[in-house]
């Protein structure tokens, strides 16, 4: 008699894979993404020159500020128009640091002291938005991005006025000089030094942010994006959601100043204008609301169309200025498109695209 269906041994249950064991908890994945990084970040940038390398730190603190601002518009639902503002006291904290003559300064400490002030400003500022809502919370961060630059121009004795301040170049630590020599076999050049500092100042951002957005507190902060009645009637504080995810958002906007600040040698008020706080934003909407990806992506996107474009309009003939003018145009009809074709973001929409595939297959 042949045996029952029931009778027969039970199908041997597959072993996990290495990988699926190394990706099994969201800790795991951030940080096998974060290694990735790393070792991509290394390979990019000791196979580039100079000027790639300053193009590169320019993605790194754009996309730093940038996924501060998905958190707080893309997760916890704030429209925030002014955090090229928090740039600006990130920044200006930073130079103030390197100009003095106080050696125990450096460079990680530097970047912790503009975070650390420029979390206070957002908390400041993180109360009052608590209570503003939609165009309400647009106005008031607006506001702040015009008023925040116009401070070096009242307390010009301390902050450079109109040409703002020179920031010295950071000194490499001769340490740190020999093991990338030893390691990579080329020269620790003062921009290199930056543009790595920016990369891994990026994938440590990032390494955090994810884990937070994946944890307790980033659910909250879609509960309260998502439904503020449910998410009171949940318990809730939403008032302490809104000013948590305003500090961590600045915190970051602040960190990117600082690199900024260090990249571009100076921090003067015509850096940080509106003009900054709206890339910021595009590059959010461009990549994809809530995503950290798109957040790297739209940065890298704003980085490099202006100088392509311009580059094309001057072999095509028109003049230096006409070139100029040409890449912020062609840079919002870009966004223009996105929006209307891929009103999800870049990542949104391919993400979309792919679950819509696999579902018809």
């Amino acid at each position: 008699m042949s045996a029952s269906v029931t009778d027969r041994p039970a199908a041997p249950t597959p072993k996990p894979s290495s990988i699926s064991r190394l990706t099994r908890t969201p800790v795991r994945r951030h940080l096998l993404g974060a290694l990735i990084g790393l070792v991509v970040v290394i390979l990019v940038l000791e196979s580039v020159g100079t000027f790639r390398q300053s193009q590169l730190t320019s993605v790194a603190y754009l996309a730093i500020a940038a996924g501060g601002l998905t958190i707080l518009t893309g997760i916890n639902g704030q429209l925030s128009l002014g955090h090229g503002a928090f740039m600006a006291v990130g920044a200006y904290t930073a130079a103030l640091i390197l100009r003095s003559q106080n050696a125990g300064w450096i460079v990680p400490l530097t970047i912790l002291a503009a975070v650390i002030t420029t979390s206070i400003v957002g908390i400041i500022v993180g109360v009052a938005a608590a209570r503003l809502r939609g165009p309400y919370l647009a106005g008031a961060t607006l506001a702040l991005a015009v008023a925040v630059p116009g401070l070096a121009l009242y307390f010009s004795d301390y902050l450079g006025g109109e040409q703002g301040l020179v920031v010295p170049a950071p000194t490499v630590p001769p340490i740190l000089d020999d093991i990338m020599y030893f390691i990579t076999g080329n020269d620790f050049s003062t921009t290199k030094f930056v543009s790595y500092t920016s990369w891994i100042l990026l994938i440590l951002v990032f390494f955090l942010l994810a884990g937070v957005s994946s944890s307790r507190t980033g659910r909250q902060w879609r509960a309260v994006r998502d439904d503020e009645i449910a998410a009171e009637l949940a318990g809730i504080d939403l008032a302490r959601a809104r000013i948590l995810a305003f500090v961590v958002s600045a915190a970051c906007a602040g960190a990117a100043g600082a690199v900024l600040a260090m990249a571009a040698r100076i921090a003067a008020p015509s850096g940080f204008t509106l003009t900054l706080s709206l890339t910021l934003l595009s590059a959010v909407v461009i990549g994809g609301l809530g995503s950290l990806t798109g957040a790297l992506i739209g940065a890298a996107l704003l980085t490099y169309i202006p100088p392509i474009v311009t580059n094309l309009g001057l072999d095509a003939g028109l003049t230096s200025l006409q070139s100029a003018e040409l890449a912020p145009l062609v840079t919002g009809i870009f966004t223009v498109l996105v929006i209307l074709f891929a009103p999800s973001g870049l990542v949104g929409t391919f993400s979309t695209w792919r679950i819509t595939r696999k579902g018809e297959k």
